[in-house]
């Protein structure tokens, strides 16, 4: 027995060779590497309802429009209030640039923020959703 072994394991040399073979693939990929029919997803049917994370697609149209356009705005209201803290606020567009800068926020962000009215003040990621005119959330 070798000095470095301990006994405790329950499987020959050979095997564990065998094992760390088998999940290689899993391990460089992160993803299973074997495909079992059974646990493929079945195909969405055509009639099927589209649903996401906040519930179902609105058909086509003006409803739509008004869900993405609010989903845009809670999104970008969310990466507001994300990044920037309570002592942010009240501030204008320039501090509110500082701010998300010292955060290191992404260049998006920061693009959105620029694009702020100047002369105004904001109390809250609300506001500033608001002030370039995205729909408020409800």
């Amino acid at each position: 027995m070798n000095s470095m072994e301990r006994g405790s394991n329950q499987v020959s040399p050979r095997e564990d060779d065998e094992l760390k073979h088998e999940l290689e693939g899993y391990l460089r990929s992160g993803q299973h590497t074997h495909v079992e029919e059974v646990h493929d997803p079945e195909p969405a049917a055509d009639d099927d309802i589209a649903v996401r994370p906040g519930g179902p697609v609105p058909p086509p149209g003006e409803a739509r429009d008004q869900a993405e356009a609010k989903a845009e705005a809670d999104a970008l209201r969310l990466e507001f209030a994300r990044h920037l803290d309570r002592t942010a606020f009240p501030a204008d567009r320039s501090a509110l640039v500082r701010a998300l800068e010292e955060k290191h926020a992404p260049g998006p962000l920061l693009a959105e923020a620029q694009k702020l009215p100047k002369g105004g003040t904001y109390h809250n990621a609300d506001e500033i959703v608001r002030a370039l005119g995205r729909r408020p959330t409800n």
